[in-house]
């Protein structure tokens, strides 16, 4: 029984799955819209716009990377005090030292702007939104006039109402199980403004005003400081004059508990500030510099050129002694006289190159060309070299290379190079 078209059926529906789920993967998928406030955001959830706008009108803005910190004391060390911070609904709350922070950036007259839960602060301050949950409903604020027109303002989708302290929460403190921010028991408001109501009369924008000048604004919706609402709404001729009448200090927007901290910096970063900034660091910094310029001088050398070895190629009697020397080893006489009379034969042939003659005959032609005495003696010594047989054979070679050295001395081509 055969089943061909059940595979078949089979492998077109695998192909399909693979295709399909190929198509999937190539095809990108849509980012997810980031809903945080920040400032460094330009979408239409983005905070950008109230930077831009704080900067066309001239106030100092700065963007902290950083933990809360040293909030109340950089109020003081900085050249520019800090006036006004604006922490809008950030996705990271504050912890409690940074709560402690702010509590105390208040009692020293500063202004906080807290925008839906504020990372926490809304909580301090003794407010809560309703509802705490997501909600598709919203509020609608009571219309507000500014020079004979009504403002366009967005719904609220929550609004602020007072914090009860819980009983359950006030045991567990009593017992240890849960703590409480004593700080936040501290804030206690002299007067309250409602900024912007709602129908009902709850707040969505309220301020809350301190003993020691300080202030802090509330906003139950953080929507109403996002790029989209500042285009579409009249919401910034609200807002725009919480944000301009919290004194001339500069303006410190919370980036940290946005996701926007700041890099840890690395052991070299480190390192080289230390360096800079150390008066240790400084001086090691002057050594290396005086000793890389030492290191600079000294590897140049003046005057002049120092005198080198010569190498120069070796004369063709001296390859001929090392030729000598070499078939001397080899303890054969005849071979190492026949390769010295060859290489005599070989030098002094204008082609510098001769059949395979022999020896003994062209030493017969070579003595009736030669005009000395001195070299007919020396060819005929190899002549007599060449028919000798038995002797020492360093005495026979050495001999043959004297002899040989004459006779190039006497017949060498006047024409030709020494050196090859």
């Amino acid at each position: 029984m055969s089943y061909r078209l059940e595979i078949g059926l089979v492998l077109l529906l695998a192909t399909a799955i693979g295709v399909a789920v190929f198509a999937a993967n190539r095809t990108p998928k849509p980012a997810e819209p980031d809903r945080r406030a920040s400032t460094y955001l330009s979408g239409p959830d983005g905070s950008q716009a109230l930077y831009r706008v704080m900067v066309r009108l001239g106030r100092p803005m700065e963007r902290r990377r950083t933990a809360l910190f040293g909030l109340s004391a950089d109020t003081t060390t900085h050249r520019t005090r800090a006036a006004l911070l604006v922490v809008l609904n950030p996705p990271i709350s504050l912890d409690d030292v940074e709560l402690d922070e702010v509590v105390t950036f208040v009692a020293h007259g500063g202004a906080v702007l807290a925008a839906g839960h504020g990372g926490g602060i809304t909580s301090c301050a003794g407010w809560r939104r309703e509802p705490e949950g997501y909600v598709d409903d919203s509020s609608t604020v009571r219309p507000i006039e500014q020079n004979g027109a009504r403002l366009r303002l967005p719904r609220a989708a929550r609004v602020l109402v007072p914090r009860q302290r819980d009983g359950r929460l006030s045991a567990l403190v009593k017992r240890s199980v849960a703590t409480s921010n004593a700080a936040c028991d501290t804030l206690t408001p002299v007067a309250q403004d409602t900024l912007v109501a709602a129908m009902k009369g709850q707040p969505v924008l309220l301020r809350l005003r301190y003993a020691s000048g300080g202030s802090i604004t509330l906003a139950s919706d953080a929507g109403w400081f996002r790029n989209r609402v500042w285009r579409d709404t009249d919401v910034p001729y609200v807002v725009l004059p919480i944000l301009m009448t919290t004194g001339r200090g500069r303006v410190v927007w919370d980036e940290y508990h946005q996701g926007f901290a700041r890099a840890t910096p690395t052991v070299a970063a480190v390192t080289w500030d230390w360096a800079i900034h150390s008066p240790v660091g400084w001086a090691l910094l002057q050594l290396v510099a005086v000793g890389l310029v030492w290191l600079s001088v000294t590897a140049v050398r003046f005057g002049p050129a120092r005198a080198v070895i010569e190498r120069r190629r070796r004369s063709p009697l001296e390859h001929l002694e090392a030729l000598a020397a070499g078939l001397e080893s080899a303890a054969d006489a005849a071979t190492a006289v026949q390769r010295i009379v060859a290489g005599l034969r070989r030098r002094l042939s204008r082609a510098g190159h001769v059949g395979n003659t022999d020896l003994k005959a062209w030493l017969e032609t070579l003595e009736l060309a030669t005009t000395s005495a001195r070299g007919r003696g020396s060819v005929r010594r190899l002549r007599h070299l060449i028919t000798q047989r038995g002797g020492a054979a360093p005495e026979r070679a050495l001999d043959a290379a004297q002899a040989v050295e004459d006779v190039w001395e006497e017949l060498r081509p006047r024409t030709t190079r020494d050196a090859f």
